[in-house]
């Protein structure tokens, strides 16, 4: 069993991972500010895990928060589309910031396992699809706040694995697919149409609802349920190579008119789509290929009509 430092462990994902790794027996010691997790996810496990309240771009912080473990899990980042266009330079700070504090705690104490979490947006507009780990990372267009966030996951993952070829057992980068679950927060398009369809439903109590979207709705997203999305995390830290890079997602390619379409179902209701504009940087379709983590040991058990059935209502109760 191992000990481990979990960056950004009070977010959605992070408290996930959290609970999962204290299951297995490791021990766990979580680094985070709370500026956009939130403590009360982890109250319930007080006495089981370390908990430190700290920003990771403090270099002092990471490193004291380091010591004594034998690997970090970093998560820890700004996410939410609104946030790539509202807050670029935010991102772009705690993305490097962050990663050379992670890097300096790992040289200072002799960490030798390092596994990052980097995103999907590092593809932008990917050239196959589904999409394999070897396709080539893009920014298209640095004027455009958006890819921000793809273009400091990129830099994340040029860091950990350069830095990493010396001093380290084990680097490694995963790198998921829309995860999503109930309390991931409300900046994502899953818990935006669950609370809109919600609001909309309590005001017309019957028929068809004009539901409006961004773009045509031909556009296209793969999500893995939150408890599918750990399983292939744990994957990844048993059984995952040095330096190597592992898609964490689902091969299930939906439309978004359809996910709009089956939130409203978990509701028991039914829409008529209305196209809208996309904002600039959208990606047309993004569908991982996620064979390398199947030779690993690793099968998505939830479809995504069965995740939203777990998601939507938990959504609706909690405007």
């Amino acid at each position: 069993m191992k000990k481990y430092l979990v960056t950004g462990g009070t977010g959605f994902i992070g408290a996930a991972c959290v609970r999962q790794l204290l299951a297995e027996g490791h021990g766990v010691r979580v680094i985070d500010n709370n500026s956009r997790g939130a403590a009360r996810r982890l109250t319930d496990l007080a006495g089981s895990v370390e908990m430190v309240e700290a920003d990771i771009r403090d270099s002092a912080a990471m490193v004291r928060a380091a010591e004594g473990m034998d690997a970090i899990l970093h998560l820890a980042y700004v996410n939410g589309t609104e946030y790539f266009y509202t807050k670029p330079e935010l991102i772009l700070d705690v993305a490097v910031r962050g990663m050379l504090a992670v890097l300096d705690a790992c040289r200072a104490h002799g960490i030798r396992e390092l596994v990052l979490a980097s995103s999907s947006e590092v593809y932008q507009t990917a050239p196959k699809i589904p999409t394999d780990e070897s396709v080539p990372l893009t920014v298209p267009d640095v004027l455009n706040p958006r890819f921000s966030y793809g273009g400091g996951k990129l830099i994340c993952e040029l860091m950990a694995v350069n830095y990493g070829r010396t001093g380290f057992d084990r680097v490694m980068i995963f790198r998921p697919h829309n995860v999503y679950g109930p309390d991931m927060g409300g900046e994502h398009v899953i818990p935006q149409f669950s609370r809109r369809l919600a609001g909309l439903c309590a005001s017309q109590s019957s028929g068809v609802i004009d539901f409006s979207i961004q773009g045509t709705g031909q556009e296209t997203r793969s999500f893995i349920y939150i408890d599918d999305f750990v399983e292939g995390l744990m994957t990844v830290l048993r059984h995952g190579s040095h330096l190597g890079i592992y898609h964490i997602g689902t091969q299930e390619e939906v439309t978004v008119a359809e996910l709009a379409r089956l939130t409203a179902s978990c509701l028991g209701r039914e829409i008529r789509v209305v196209p809208g504009s996309l904002q600039p940087g959208s990606t047309p379709r993004r569908c991982p290929d996620i064979s390398r983590l199947r030779l690993l040991g690793f099968t998505p058990r939830l479809t995504l009509s069965e995740g939203l059935n777990r998601t939507v209502p938990w959504y609706a109760s909690h405007p």
